[in-house]
């Protein structure tokens, strides 16, 4: 065996024990497969390879185990020969050492991704060589070789190696197998867990055929709570994978018991999957089943259930969220974008004229357009959301003629839900509905308000003046944009004279984010006060304040009570701040009132990790509200963070594009007196702050004018370009030049000029070398990005780029010689011939090429595709 060569880490003082006599100290690196070579005996290699995997050494096989993947190597050209190294694999398997076996399976995942890679036949050679050895060694007595087993074949699905009719013939009947209630236990918890892990890589149909019904029998294992905690911590998985109608027929109810374990360990592992298993389930599902069964959770007994459940607060109530209600939607790449007002409003101006062509109306307080639609006395007496009989033939012609409102519209939503939501019942027992005429005007609004003053000792009707307070000062922010919208959604659609001026007749309603306030004051008598206002404020709250269920926003809401943080988590503030974007994504702007002061007192929080969390999310809380509420409640908190510790300025720098570019221009322009102090930090050591500042500077010369820019930015990007760290320095130099394109593309080019003329001033005549070497950088990236007119470049910063040619120092020359060759000379002005300046390159370049520094002699004479080479490799490493 004195052919076989090892590497030890551990030195080789035990080499004598197994017969390692012929190596020294000076063995290392010597290929694992030398055994393979030529030695004293007359064997072949494949001789030798079966003499040493079946040798009665154990260290020997260890050795054949561990080498395996560079035998395949060497025999992988010859079928015969890859056959029977094959065989011999699998007959190694079968070695009764458990760290033979153990050594053999950790080469599986290796050994299977080169035969993928290099054998045409792989599926075949894997499925009989290598998968019974993954399934066989699942049931290994050996604890070792049982989790080796277990890890390679979740390696196998997560590259793909592993075949469908593999898994659900082999390795899905061997986990069905352990699964019995009775396997052994050790068998039974390791094969839960695998099935959980492997169920997410698994198809729909495979789950539903082979594992689900296991699944929900170990979800009530009253056996072994190891085996509970596991489903229960991989139950969102399974809900994802089977979809809605298996999840609510097959796993609710399981889950209902898991939530309920004797256990609080398995009640924890619940909570926190809560918000998977709620979006494979239907909105009545979630609303009636799953609402009260998180309030369960998060009034637990155990402190550890409850922190797991406030922690998924706020998860779960954005699974409530509906994309069309909020008019928002989420990109691709995971940003909100809000969807144009002018299309949902035809949106729901279809579906208003389609209501009030299919309903008929309760009361005789009716608008004259509703009482000319409803002629008919047979009708007065039927719901206002019960649709009338089908039309009879001739109106069902006129209806199926072509009408172009009709196809370029949204299809209508099933509003169903939302019409039993909004009826409230009379004390007669007669039911009470909105009026189909649509918004309350604010006067009407404004009107319950002051009657609600007299009733103001009830705590009902305090809660209700507060609603519609807040209701009122979102509608005033937002009733100008609400106007105009409004003025070009009419433009836009395809209503007739009499429609329109139906709809003109209640142009000055109440628009609350977006959304109006429904009227039901029409349709309740006016000498009515309380029974008015009763409709009107219970009708609002069911409309816009039912989103969600009251009682998870008031336990969300709680999360900022100081004392939660004493009896459930000392950083339950931080979690209330992290999931408050999507709760008030939930929620929509119209209902941004119920969230304000606890966006504040987190905004004011003592803990600098829950004002940081807020700050790194405000621009997106900024999309959600709008325009006119990011003004009038964001933008003082925003302030705050400005001025706040710079781990919570990072926060708002990282996104300060992304929240001044949401601001109107006036409001925008208030923030150039303060990026200033950007370049001011609690440390001044933090670079990387500074870097922060010039990347999103880069980003927010778009959003200013020419002068701003040359006013203002300008000052700024001169500072960080002095900076004393150089990556800070280099990418302010992109800044500078992305300044430079601003003026002139402006058509600023006094601006420009002056800009460049400063430039010259302060880099190419820089006393430190580093200014001179920044000079030729903005030079190259000027003409690449032809940030400025190129004969504006050649008549003034051309020449004091040639001037630094002869500079002393050889950095700055290797810069130079770079600018000229790879951007200047290439350049189609520099080019034509009869250049003014064609001479002076020619010149420059010749005492480049000609230059006592290697480096510089090297870019001189570099040509594109070298230079493409070159950065192409430096971008790799």
């Amino acid at each position: 065996f004195s052919g076989l060569s090892l590497y030890f880490e551990d030195g080789h003082d035990d080499l004598d024990d197994f017969g390692f006599d012929d190596y020294g100290s000076d063995c290392d690196g010597i290929r694992i497969t030398a055994f393979l070579d030529a030695g004293q005996d007359d064997l072949t290699p494949l001789g030798r390879l079966e003499k040493y995997a079946f040798s009665e050494n154990v260290f020997n096989r260890q050795i054949v185990a561990r080498g395996l993947l560079d035998v395949l190597r060497e025999f992988s050209d010859n079928e015969n020969d890859f056959i029977s190294v094959m065989e011999t694999v699998a007959r190694m398997s079968e070695d009764g050492e458990p760290t033979v076996r153990a050594e053999l399976m950790e080469q599986v995942p290796n050994i299977a991704l080169f035969l993928h890679e290099n054998r045409p036949n792989f599926p075949a050679s894997f499925s009989r060589y290598l998968v019974p050895i993954v399934v066989r060694y699942l049931t290994d007595p050996n604890n070792q070789v049982r989790k080796t087993s277990q890890a390679a074949l979740l390696v196998l699905m997560e590259q793909g190696l592993v075949s469908k009719s593999d898994m659900e013939g082999r390795v899905c009947p061997i986990l069905l197998d352990l699964t019995e209630p009775s396997s052994d236990d050790d068998y039974k918890i390791e094969a839960v867990a695998i099935m959980c892990k492997l169920v997410t890589m698994l198809s729909k149909d495979t789950v539903e055929h082979l594992l689900l019904l296991r699944f929900c029998e170990l979800c009530c294992d009253t056996r072994l709570f190891q085996v509970r905690k596991v489903c229960a911590a991989n139950f969102g998985e399974f809900c994802a994978i089977v979809g809605l109608e298996a999840t609510e027929k097959l796993l609710m109810p399981k889950f209902f018991e898991l939530c309920s374990d004797s256990l609080w360990g398995i009640r924890k592992a619940c909570a926190e999957c809560f918000m998977t298993v709620s979006n494979c389930t239907s909105p009545e599902v979630r609303r009636s089943k799953l609402s009260p069964l998180f309030i369960s959770l998060i009034s637990d007994q155990s402190r550890w259930v409850r922190q797991a459940a406030f922690q998924s607060l706020g998860r779960f109530i954005s699974t409530f969220a509906n994309p069309a209600s909020i008019g928002l939607h989420f990109r691709e790449d995971g940003s909100l974008r809000e969807i144009r007002l002018s299309c949902i409003s035809r949106h729901f101006r279809g579906q208003s004229l389609y209501l009030q062509s299919s309903v008929t109306q309760s009361s005789e307080h009716m608008s004259p357009t509703s009482t000319e639609q409803n002629q008919n006395p047979s009708h007065k007496s039927l719901n206002p959301y019960q649709t009338s009989p089908p039309p009879s033939e001739p109106e069902q012609e006129s209806l199926d003629t072509f009408n172009s409102f009709l196809y370029w519209r949204p299809p209508l939503p099933d509003i169903s839900l939302e019409l039993e939501l909004l009826q409230v019942e009379r004390p007669e027992g007669e039911l009470l509905t909105l009026d189909a005429e649509g918004p309350a005007t604010s006067s009407q609004i404004q009107k319950v308000l002051d009657c609600l003053q007299l009733h103001m000792d009830d705590p009902d009707v305090q809660a209700q003046v507060q609603v519609l307070s807040a209701a009122l000062k979102a509608a005033q922010l937002e009733s100008q944009s609400d106007v105009a919208e409004q003025e070009d959604s009419l433009s836009e659609s395809n209503l007739s004279p009499q429609e329109a001026s139906t709809e003109s007749s209640t142009s000055q309603t109440l628009s609350v984010g977006g959304a109006h306030i429904p009227a039901t004051i029409a349709v309740v008598d006016e000498s009515d006060t309380h029974s008015m206002v009763r409709v009107l404020s219970q009708q609002f709250l069911i409309k816009y304040l039912n989103v969600i269920p009251q009682q998870l926003l008031d336990q969300y809401l709680s999360m900022t009570d100081p004392a939660r943080a004493q009896t459930v988590d000392t950083e339950i503030a931080k979690h209330c701040a992290f999931s408050l974007p999507g709760v008030a994504l939930t929620l929509g702007r119209q209902n941004w009132h119920c969230l304000k002061d606890t966006y504040e007192t987190l905004a004011s929080d003592v803990q600098w990790k829950v004002r940081r969390t807020l700050a790194f999310s405000i621009h997106e809380l900024a999309v959600i509200l709008g325009d006119q509420l990011t003004a009038a409640d964001l933008v003082p908190i925003f302030n705050g963070f400005l001025k706040d510790l710079d781990e919570v300025r990072i926060g708002v720098l990282k996104h300060l594009y992304d929240f001044l570019k949401l601001l109107h221009l006036e409001k925008r322009r208030e923030y150039l007196y303060q990026l200033q102090e950007f370049l001011v930090t609690d440390n001044s050591r933090n670079w990387r702050f500074r870097y922060e500042l010039a990347e999103q500077l880069i980003l927010i010369i778009d959003l200013y004018s020419h002068n701003d820019v040359y006013d203002y930015l300008r000052q700024i990007a001169l500072s960080l370009c002095s900076d004393k760290v150089s990556e800070v320095r280099w990418i302010s130099y992109k800044l500078v030049v992305e300044i430079l394109q601003k003026l002139y593309s402006s058509g600023a080019d006094d601006l420009g000029l002056n800009f460049a003329n400063e430039l010259v001033l302060r880099f190419c005549h820089c006393p430190k070398w580093v200014g001179r070497q920044a000079f030729a950088f903005v030079c190259q990236a000027i003409v690449e990005d032809r940030s400025m007119p190129m004969d504006q470049f050649a008549q003034h910063l051309l020449p004091s780029l040639l001037s630094l040619t002869s500079d002393p120092v050889a950095n700055v020359r290797v810069l130079v010689a770079k600018a000229l060759r790879q951007s200047v000379v290439e350049n189609a002005y520099f080019k034509s011939p009869g250049g003014a300046y064609l001479d002076a390159l020619d010149e420059a370049m010749l005492s480049l090429q000609a230059d006592k520094d290697r480096d510089v002699r090297f870019f001189a004479t570099l040509d594109n595709a070298q230079h493409n080479t070159i950065n192409s490799t430096s971008k790799q490493t």
